[in-house]
């Protein structure tokens, strides 16, 4: 999503509420997605573990917004494999073909 790209930038963005909410939903959905498919879990599992990961923050919030910098893919293959994943399992740096179709 064109949001996560953004704030990876260090552009110093600012988005409106429903841009943060509509970037939110997709990073849950693919972090649920990738926790399916590469972690093992139930969907119920998956979507509680996205829920947890991405929880809402408030406007206010002084860093909304900041794990945004890094793809879901990434941080569902951290929890999955551990920290050094790009170089015990290099063929995962990348996400799959169906992981980047959830757009």
């Amino acid at each position: 999503m064109t949001l996560v790209h953004e704030a990876r930038g260090g552009t110093g963005m600012t988005w409106s509420e429903a841009e943060y909410t509509e970037c939110l939903r997709g990073e849950r959905r693919r972090y649920a997605w990738t926790m399916r498919h590469h972690g093992g879990l139930s969907p119920s599992e998956a979507w509680a573990a996205a829920m947890d990961w991405y929880p809402y923050e408030p406007g206010d919030a002084p860093y909304r917004g900041l794990v945004f910098h890094d793809e879901a893919w990434h941080w569902a293959m951290l929890a999955v494999h551990g920290d050094r994943y790009p170089v015990e399992r290099p063929e995962l740096v990348d996400p799959p073909t169906e992981y980047l179709a959830l757009d």
